[in-house]
C-alpha cells in the first residue's frame, strides 16, 4: 500500500473506531468496579436486607480512606516547594530555582489543594485520579464612555485595534482656530467598547468516568489513543470558533446507552433531571465533545504524529483537528499495576472487608436485640395483646390465666462475635496500614512502651502510606508539574509577575526556561517526626557556623546563603513560611 495524505474522513474514521474501542473497553472492564467502589465508599453493600432485622453498614471503606488522606495531604503540603526543577548544566541554576518558585507559586494560585484532594480520592477509589493541563485563551471586553472629543482623538480612538463603537453622537461647536478666527468644529461623544486577549493556564482535574485510554495501554507515556469526554452547551463551542450550524444538532451524552451516566449519577449521588426538549435558548443546550489525542500519519510520511482531534456528539463528528506535542494529562495512582494502565485502589482492597463485617455487625446488633426484647410465648385467649404489644418500661400486662405469657430465651453470643470483629478490623489495617497506632486515635495501645518502640510502631504502621504517596509524587505529581512547565514556556508572550512571601512582586520571564530540566520530588516522605527533622537541620547549621567561622567567607563549602536557607528550613518546619 503506497503512502498518501490523509482526507478530513479517513482521520474522522481513525480517530471515531479508536475513541468507540477505548470506550468500550472502560465501560466494560473497569466502570462496574469504580460505580461498585463509589457504592460502597457511600455506605452501601451486596449482602442484602430482611425486613425487621438490622439494616446498618460497616463503612469500612469510607472509613479508610477517610483516614488515609489527611495523611496524604499533609505529606505533598507541608513544604511550599512540594516540586522542584533540576537545572541539567551551570547556567540552568538560577533559571532552574526561578521555574521552581513560580510554578509553585502558580499551583496554589490555581488552587492546587483542591487539585490534589480530588485526584487523590479518586485515586484511593476509582484506581486513578486524572489532572488536566492546559491553556485557555478567552477575551476580556471593557468598554468606556469619551465626551466632547475632537476629531483626531476620535480617530485616535476608533482605529485601535480590537475596537468597537457602541454608541455615538456628533455636535457642532464654535471654536477659535489657530488665526484667532470663530469656526464651527465637530464634538464627539463616543462609548466603545475594547477586547483584549488573553490566557492562562488551568490545572483540573477530570471525572474518572470523562477519561478513556485503549486496553492495551500501558501508561500514560505508552498508548494508542488518550480521549477526554465531556459536555459543553453549544453557545460555548461557538465561542471557540465552530459553526453554529455544524454543532447545534450534535447529540450529548445522556441519549447514549453507556455506563457513565450511571456512573455519574453514583459519583453525585443524583439525578440530573435535564433534557434538550426543556431548553428554550438552542444555544444552551448540552452537545457531547471529545478530545482524541492520537498519533496518526496525516501527511503521508510514514512517521505517525501526536494529534488533538475534536469530534462532536455520539456519532464522533470531526469537528477539528491539529498536531500537539504533549496530552494535557497527568494520572495518580496509589497501587499501580506494572505493564498495565490501571491498577488497584484502596476500596478494590477492602469491598469484601466491608461485607463480612456488616454481615457480623448486623449479627450482633441482632442479638442484643432480641436479648433485650425476646420473642414471647403466649396462650391464645388468655393474654390482652395490645398491653402485650405496649414496650413501655414497666407496663402491665392483663391476662386470665398465670403463666399466659413465657419469653423465649435468647442466648447473648455478640461478646463472641465481637472477637471475629477485631479480626476483621486487623485484616483491614494490614491491607491498607492505616491502624490505631499509626494515627494516634489509640491512647492505650502503646502505654508503658518506650519512646524507640513507639517511633518504630508508628514508623512501621505508617509504610503502607508512604509507598502510597510515593507513587502519587512519583507518578501523577511529577507528570503534572512537567505538563505546568510545558503549558507555560509554550504559550507565555510576555514577562510574568510573582508575588513573593513579603508581598513584592519579582519579573519572571518563563520563555527563557529550559523545557529539558528534571523534577525532583521534594514532599515530607521518611519518618514524618517533625522532631527528627528540627534536630538534624540545627545540626547541620551547627556544622556550617563551625565550617564559616573557622575558614571564614571564602571557606569554598558554607556561605551565608547556605546557613540562611538552613533556618528557613528550621522555621518552614514549625509552620513559618515567610522566613
Amino acid at each position: 500500500m503506497s503512502l498518501k495524505p490523509m482526507t478530513e474522513q479517513d482521520i474522522e474514521g481513525i480517530a471515531r473506531e479508536a475513541v468507540q474501542d477505548a470506550v468500550d473497553f472502560c465501560e466494560s472492564e473497569i466502570a462496574e468496579d469504580r460505580i461498585k467502589a463509589q457504592r460502597y465508599f457511600d455506605g452501601e453493600t451486596d449482602i442484602g436486607e430482611e425486613d425487621g432485622r438490622s439494616k446498618v453498614v460497616s463503612t469500612k471503606v469510607r472509613d479508610t480512606i477517610r483516614a488515609i488522606k489527611p495523611s496524604l495531604m499533609r505529606v505533598f503540603l507541608s513544604t511550599d516547594k512540594p516540586v522542584e526543577f533540576v537545572p541539567r548544566n551551570q547556567e540552568d541554576v538560577a533559571m532552574a530555582e526561578q521555574a521552581t518558585k513560580y510554578m509553585n507559586y502558580q499551583f496554589n494560585e490555581l488552587n492546587g489543594y483542591r487539585v490534589l484532594n480530588d485526584v487523590f480520592h479518586d485515586a484511593l477509589i476509582k484506581k486513578v485520579g486524572v489532572a488536566k493541563v492546559y491553556w485557555d485563551t478567552y477575551q476580556e471586553q471593557e468598554t468606556f464612555d469619551f465626551q466632547d472629543l475632537n476629531e483626531m482623538e476620535f480617530s485616535v480612538l476608533v482605529n485601535e485595534d480590537n475596537v468597537e463603537v457602541l454608541q455615538h453622537t456628533t455636535k457642532m461647536v464654535m471654536e477659535m482656530d489657530e488665526f484667532g478666527m470663530q469656526i464651527e468644529s465637530p464634538r464627539h461623544d463616543l462609548k466603545i467598547a475594547r477586547t483584549v486577549n488573553r490566557g492562562k493556564m488551568c490545572v483540573e482535574s477530570v471525572p474518572p468516568e470523562e477519561f478513556f485510554i485503549d486496553r492495551n495501554s500501558r501508561s500514560i507515556d505508552d498508548y494508542y489513543v488518550v480521549a477526554h469526554r465531556t459536555e459543553m452547551r453549544v453557545g460555548d463551542l461557538v465561542a471557540m470558533g465552530y459553526d453554529y450550524e455544524e454543532v447545534y444538532d450534535l447529540s450529548g451524552l445522556q441519549h447514549s446507552d453507556t455506563f457513565s451516566e450511571v456512573e455519574e449519577y453514583q459519583r453525585r449521588g443524583y439525578e440530573e433531571d435535564y433534557s434538550d426538549e426543556d431548553v428554550q435558548d438552542p444555544s444552551m443546550c448540552l452537545v457531547a465533545v471529545t478530545e482524541a489525542y492520537i498519533k496518526i500519519d496525516v501527511n503521508g510520511t510514514g512517521i505517525p504524529t501526536l494529534h488533538k482531534v475534536t469530534l462532536g456528539g455520539n456519532q464522533y463528528k470531526l469537528l477539528d483537528y491539529e498536531p500537539c506535542g504533549h496530552i494535557p494529562f497527568a494520572v495518580f495512582e496509589v497501587d499501580p499495576e506494572p505493564h498495565t494502565f490501571y491498577g488497584r485502589s484502596v476500596a478494590d482492597l477492602i469491598l469484601n472487608d466491608q461485607d463480612a463485617a456488616t454481615a457480623m455487625l448486623r449479627g450482633v446488633l441482632d442479638n442484643v436485640a432480641l436479648t433485650n426484647n425476646p420473642r414471647v410465648e403466649i396462650v391464645d385467649g388468655a393474654v390482652n395483646v395490645d398491653d402485650l404489644l405496649n414496650n413501655e418500661i414497666g407496663g402491665i400486662i392483663r391476662v386470665k390465666q398465670s403463666g399466659a405469657v413465657q419469653p423465649q430465651a435468647v442466648p447473648f453470643v455478640a461478646g463472641q462475635t465481637l472477637s471475629a470483629l477485631q479480626y476483621f478490623d486487623q485484616q483491614v489495617e494490614d491491607k491498607t496500614g492505616v491502624t490505631k497506632a499509626s494515627t494516634g486515635l489509640s491512647p492505650d495501645a502503646l502505654q508503658s512502651t518506650t519512646a524507640t518502640a513507639v517511633a518504630a510502631t508508628v514508623q512501621a504502621q505508617a509504610a503502607q502510606v508512604e509507598v502510597m504517596a510515593r507513587n502519587l509524587a512519583e507518578g501523577g505529581m511529577r507528570q503534572m508539574f512537567k505538563l505546568m512547565l510545558k503549558c507555560m514556556v509554550e504559550n507565555v508572550d510576555e514577562e510574568q509577575m510573582m508575588r513573593l512571601q513579603g508581598q513584592s512582586y519579582v519579573p519572571v520571564d518563563p520563555r527563557s526556561w529550559n523545557l529539558g530540566m528534571d523534577v525532583s520530588i521534594n514532599v515530607g516522605l521518611g519518618t514524618g517526626r517533625e522532631d527528627q527533622k528540627v534536630a538534624v537541620l540545627n545540626q547541620a547549621l551547627q556544622m556550617q557556623i563551625q565550617i564559616f567561622q573557622s575558614y571564614g567567607p571564602g571557606n569554598g563549602m558554607v556561605s551565608l546563603s547556605n546557613i540562611r536557607n538552613t533556618l528557613s528550613d528550621i522555621l518552614a518546619v514549625n509552620g513559618v513560611r515567610n522566613s
